[in-house]
């Protein structure tokens, strides 16, 4: 079998499971660097198998059609939005995913308000020019932290919150007075959520429900040098009037999702002083690497062995 792995941008596939062993009795190749997508088919049409980091490749029913050799995609997670599975499932091509560990992206989450609240890449920078000490830290405590989708990784969130004394209060909109409660969090409506919190956190799937969920008119509620947080997708946010506000100077934002990865060089996100970027990272850990690449190993193990486990239909 002639198996792919795609966008190890690390390089660290390899370090994290033992796809050597496959090397015995198959061809694997490892593409470190996202392929353009125009160049997709003619390198990856004589692959019988494919191993995908979550989305950052797309498989639409056109590409699959391209790719008459392809048998098996295992992607990290257990969904992946951009594969087309009706498509896959005409061309005959299995679709197996891996657990996926929700503690990664709470930690840089709660990373990204810590380093909004002590200044700390301002003042890392200030540092290396020769500064020190040039503005005043905000405390946590006491303050209001927003979270817009309280599910696995935005219950964590509010946990952390809660350990150093922050009030919570959440919003979507399938959020039941009894999961806030439960959770120690104040359910309230969007706009309250969007004008009481200093920090606000989005932990939410990308859907048609979602996408620009967070528009101009709820920016627009934000306190002056509140900051809203997005290690969740960038369509939630609508980039247009979140850039709108940032160029004011008015509210800050720290991003980990961006709506075309990598970050363009040329994008005016890199030069924003109130905005603090992250290269989505969210998912990037040692422990969760350990388990996308060990459980796509095995995957492909099981498979050969005509016994596919965690398929998605």
């Amino acid at each position: 079998m002639k198996i792919a792995i795609l966008d190890d941008y690390l390089n660290c596939a390899k370090s994290c499971a033992p796809f050597d062993r496959l090397e015995k009795d198959h061809e694997l190749t490892i593409f470190t660097s996202k392929l353009p997508d125009d160049q997709l088919a003619s390198h990856l049409s004589e692959f019988d198998v494919l191993l995908l980091m979550r989305e950052r490749t797309a498989f639409p029913a056109q590409l699959i059609r391209q790719l008459p050799k392809l048998r098996l995609i295992v992607t990290t997670g257990r969904r992946n939005d951009v594969i087309d599975l009706p498509a896959c499932r005409d061309a005959n091509i299995t679709v197996c995913g891996t657990d996926s560990p929700p503690h990664s992206t709470a930690e840089l989450t709660f990373a990204l308000i810590m380093a909004a609240a002590k200044g700390i890449v301002t003042e890392h920078n200030d540092m290396q020019k020769g500064g020190w000490q040039t503005r005043l830290a905000r405390d946590l405590r006491g303050s209001t932290l927003g979270i817009i989708g309280l599910g696995r990784i935005g219950g964590l969130v509010a946990g952390y919150a809660q350990a150093l004394g922050m009030h919570v209060v959440a919003w979507s909109q399938n959020l039941t007075e009894e999961h806030a409660s439960a959770s120690g969090v104040e359910r309230v409506s969007r706009e309250q959520l969007m004008s009481v919190a200093e920090y606000i956190t989005i932990h939410l799937r990308l859907s048609e429900r979602t996408q620009n969920l967070v528009g101009a008119s709820q920016l627009g509620l934000m306190k002056k040098d509140a900051w809203i947080v997005n290690t969740s997708r960038a369509q939630i946010i609508d980039m247009k009037a979140l850039m709108t506000e940032l160029r004011t100077g008015r509210i800050n934002a720290a991003l980990d999702v961006f709506e075309h990865e990598p970050l363009p060089l040329n994008s005016e996100l890199r030069s924003l002083p109130n905005l603090i970027l992250s290269p989505h990272k969210g998912y990037v850990g040692q422990h969760n690497y350990t388990v996308f690449y060990t459980q796509s190993y095995q995957a492909v193990l099981a498979w050969l062995d005509h016994k596919p486990v965690n398929v998605i239909e």
